[in-house]
């Protein structure tokens, strides 16, 4: 699992680099001036200041340190060479709830883009893990917390 592979679309990865390089050219600086202004305050053994922008530094620094890691496990998906028969990452599919008769459209995304309030499910979520690679007419039945659910597939598309 740590050699795992994180798909992104190019504006996730584009986000990704954006937040990435605010924490390396503003957040880092920002906290590097806290230190020196604590610093030269006198005493750095009572000064809670400086100890407390020396954690904020050392939690920075692992936070930059895991996104360079998960930077170099990135892959940026073509749209382009996606298939829309079958329900996979990126396509935009349309299902019905056989019980309550709603339908909903979701966007199957990584986790790291995932935000259901825009429609955007990760593909390891219980519902996205279940449409993943089904095709359109076909009913899944999906265990959630308030229990099973089924939804047919009415529509993929990219």
């Amino acid at each position: 699992m740590a050699d795992e592979v994180i798909y992104l679309t190019k504006e996730g990865f584009d986000n990704f680099k954006k937040e990435l390089q605010q924490l390396r050219s503003v957040e880092m600086p920002y906290i590097s001036r806290q230190i020196a202004e604590a610093r030269d305050k006198g005493d750095l053994s009572e000064n809670a200041e400086y100890h407390a922008a020396k954690e904020a530094q050392s939690l920075l620094a692992t936070r930059i340190s895991q996104m360079e890691n998960q930077l170099a496990k990135v892959r940026v998906i073509d749209e382009t060479k996606l298939d829309n028969s079958k329900v996979m990452i990126l396509s935009k599919v349309k299902v019905k709830n056989l019980k309550t008769k709603g339908e909903i459209v979701y966007v199957m995304v990584s986790e790291k883009e995932a935000d259901m309030k825009a429609g955007k499910i990760s593909i390891k979520s219980p519902i996205g893990a279940a449409l993943m690679g089904k095709a359109l007419g076909d009913v899944v039945d999906i265990t959630v917390p308030a229990g099973v659910i089924q939804l047919e597939i009415i529509d993929i598309s990219l």
